[in-house]
C-alpha cells in the first residue's frame, strides 16, 4: 500500500491518533496486582486487533489483498501493540493439516481466484506448510513490534461459535481435553523464545449444554500449567462460561496454580449479547444495566488485584447499526473508566471463505473489504484514546486527578487558554480535573472551575462554581441547575465546544439518543 494515503488519514484526523510506541523495557512480561508490566515494573496496556487465522483455510486472513508485512505495519500504523491471532487446535495435532501448504489448503477449499492474490502480494509464503505461514506472520508482526496473544479459538477450522457446534467445552464432540492440552503445548513449545509472542489465550468462549464449573478448573488449570511449563514467558489468559461474559464463580473460589505474576481473565461482550435492547429500550437503562452487569460479571476481577483483557469486542463500523452504536458508545466509557486491555474484533474487512461463502464482507472489521484503507476513521480515532494507558505503574507521576472524557469522540473536555471557550481534545493534551467533595469540577491545582450559563450557551471557566451531579441510569450525565431552575446538562455542539443544553433521555424513551451528553470522569495522571 502507498503510504500517500495513510498520511493522508492522519492529517485529516490530526493530534487525536496517538500511534503507539514501541513497548519500553524487557520481555517477557508478566502480572503487578491488576496491570500488566514489563521487566522494569512499567505497565504495558495491550490494545490489540483479533487477527483471524482459525476458519477453514487455516491461514490469516487478508494475505491475497496485502503483503503480509504491509498488513503488519497496518496495524501499528493504526496504533495496535498487539494482536490476537486466532487457531484451531488441529493446525498442531493434525498433521495431515499441518502440513498441507497455503496453495493447497486454498484448492482444497475452491479458492482458485484467492491463489493468484495470494502469489502476487505474498509469493514467499503461498507454498509454505500452513504451520509454516502462522510462524511467518508472528515473525512478521514481531518485526514490526507487534505483541502477539495466540488464542486458542476452535479445535477444527471453521466459524465460531454456536452452542451446538461440538466446539464448546470439553468433552464436546469437537472439543478432547487431552487433545486440547497436547495442541497447546505444542504450540507453546513452537513459540519458546520469540519474545514479542507474549500471551497464549487457552480456549475461545466457552459455552453449551456441557458447561460445568467444576470440569472449568480442573481443565483450565491443567491446560495453564501444560502452557506454563512448555514456555514459561508467556502470560497464561483464561477465558469464563456462557461465550465468555461470565467469570463470576472466581469471586469465591480462586485459580489456584503452581506459578505467580502470569495469570490474566479475558472477557467478551457485544451489543448483541444484549439482543435487541440497545434499540427497543432507553439507551441509558441499558448501559446502567449493561455496565453493572460486565462489573459483576468479570470486571470485580480488576478490584481483586486480576488483570483483565476485553479480548472481543465490536460492532457493524458502517455506523447504520443503532444497536451496535449504542452499545459502542456505553462500552467505550466502561473501558476508560476501568483502564482495561483489550482486543477489538476484528481486523479483517473480509475472509477468504466463511461458511462456504467466498470473499465474505466484515462489516465488524477495522480495514475495508479489499483492505486498502480503514472502514470508519471516526471510529479509529475514538480507539486511540484507549490504546494509551491513563494509569498503572511507571506511567502517572504525581496526584492523580480526573478526565473528563467523552466516549462518542473519544475526546476529553480541555481549555486552551483564558480567551478560548472549553472544547474537546485529544486527552493526552486535556486539563486534569478535581470532582470536589462539594461536586464542583474544577482545574487541577486551580481555584477555576466549570459554571453552566444559560441553555444552549457555553459553559464557562470561573471562580463560581456550578455543582454538578452524575445523573440517570447509566451515570454518564453531568447535570447542574442554572440560575433559573432549569435543569441542564453537559454537552457539545457541531465546533466541539461544550455547551449546556436540556438533558436527553431522562424518561423511559427509546427512541432518544443521549450519547452527546455521555462524560465519564476517569482516573488519570500526568502520563
Amino acid at each position: 500500500m502507498s503510504g500517500w494515503w495513510w498520511r493522508c488519514m492522519f492529517l485529516l484526523i490530526g493530534a487525536t491518533i496517538l500511534v503507539v510506541e514501541p513497548v519500553s523495557g524487557v520481555f517477557p512480561l508478566k502480572t503487578s496486582s491488576r496491570w500488566i508490566v514489563n521487566q522494569n515494573g512499567v505497565r504495558v496496556k495491550l490494545a490489540c486487533v483479533n487477527w483471524v487465522s482459525h476458519l477453514d483455510a487455516v491461514v490469516a486472513e487478508g494475505l491475497s489483498k496485502k503483503p503480509v508485512d504491509a498488513i503488519s505495519n497496518i496495524i501499528k500504523s493504526m496504533g495496535f501493540n498487539c494482536v490476537r491471532l486466532t487457531w484451531p487446535i488441529h493446525l498442531l495435532t493434525n498433521q495431515s493439516l499441518s502440513s498441507l501448504t497455503v496453495r493447497q489448503s486454498f484448492q482444497n477449499h475452491g479458492l482458485l481466484d484467492t491463489i493468484a492474490g495470494f502469489q502476487s502480494n505474498n509469493p514467499s509464503i503461498i507454498d509454505l506448510s500452513l504451520i509454516q505461514a502462522f510462524q511467518a506472520v508472528v515473525k512478521s508482526l514481531g518485526d514490526n513490534n507487534v505483541m502477539v496473544i495466540l488464542d486458542n479459538h476452535v479445535t477444527q477450522p471453521g466459524w465460531c461459535c454456536t452452542n451446538t457446534d461440538g466446539n464448546g467445552f470439553f468433552g464436546d464432540q469437537y472439543f478432547d481435553p487431552s487433545l486440547w492440552i497436547t495442541g497447546l503445548t505444542k504450540m507453546a513449545t513452537l513459540f519458546n523464545g520469540v519474545p514479542t509472542v507474549v500471551a497464549m489465550s487457552l480456549r475461545n468462549e466457552l459455552r453449551g449444554p456441557k458447561q460445568d464449573v467444576n470440569n472449568w478448573y480442573r481443565y483450565m488449570v491443567q491446560g495453564a500449567e501444560a502452557v506454563h511449563a512448555a514456555n514459561p514467558n508467556v502470560l497464561v489468559i483464561l477465558s469464563g462460561l456462557n461465550f465468555d461474559t461470565d467469570l463470576s464463580f472466581i469471586r469465591n473460589r480462586a485459580v489456584s496454580l503452581t506459578f505467580n505474576e502470569k495469570l490474566v481473565y479475558e472477557a467478551h461482550h457485544y451489543g448483541f449479547t444484549d439482543g435487541r435492547d440497545w434499540v427497543s429500550k432507553n439507551p441509558n437503562e441499558v448501559c446502567g444495566k449493561v455496565t453493572r452487569y460486565m462489573k459483576k460479571l468479570s470486571g470485580y476481577l480488576v478490584d481483586q488485584g486480576w488483570p483483565l483483557i476485553m479480548s472481543e469486542f465490536g460492532g457493524d463500523l458502517r455506523g447504520t447499526n443503532v444497536n451496535d452504536n449504542r452499545f459502542l458508545n456505553c462500552f467505550i466509557a466502561y473501558a476508560a473508566d476501568q483502564d482495561l486491555d483489550w482486543a477489538l474484533w476484528t481486523l479483517a474487512g473480509s475472509y477468504y471463505i466463511n461458511q462456504g461463502v467466498f470473499g465474505v464482507e466484515e462489516v465488524y472489521g477495522i480495514l475495508n473489504s479489499d483492505w486498502t484503507k480503514p472502514r470508519n476513521p471516526t471510529f479509529l480515532q475514538r480507539l486511540a484514546s484507549l490504546q494509551l494507558p491513563f494509569r498503572g505503574p511507571g506511567i502517572t507521576q504525581g496526584k492523580p486527578y480526573k478526565l473528563i472524557y467523552h466516549p462518542l469522540t473519544g475526546l476529553c473536555v480541555a481549555r486552551k487558554s483564558k480567551l478560548q471557550p472549553l472544547k474537546l481534545n485529544a486527552c493526552s493534551y486535556s486539563n486534569g480535573w478535581n470532582y470536589k467533595p462539594q461536586k464542583t469540577l474544577s482545574i487541577y491545582r486551580s481555584h477555576y472551575c466549570i459554571q453552566a450559563m444559560n441553555q444552549g450557551k457555553p459553559a464557562i471557566i470561573s471562580k463560581s462554581c456550578s455543582t454538578w451531579d452524575m445523573i440517570s441510569d447509566s451515570t454518564l450525565h453531568l447535570s447542574t441547575n442554572i440560575n433559573n431552575g432549569t435543569n441542564v446538562c453537559l454537552d457539545v455542539d457541531h465546533n466541539n465546544v461544550i455547551v449546556t443544553n436540556a438533558c436527553k433521555c431522562l424518561s423511559n424513551d427509546s427512541t432518544c439518543d443521549p450519547a452527546s451528553q455521555w462524560f465519564k470522569l476517569i482516573d488519570s495522571g500526568k502520563r
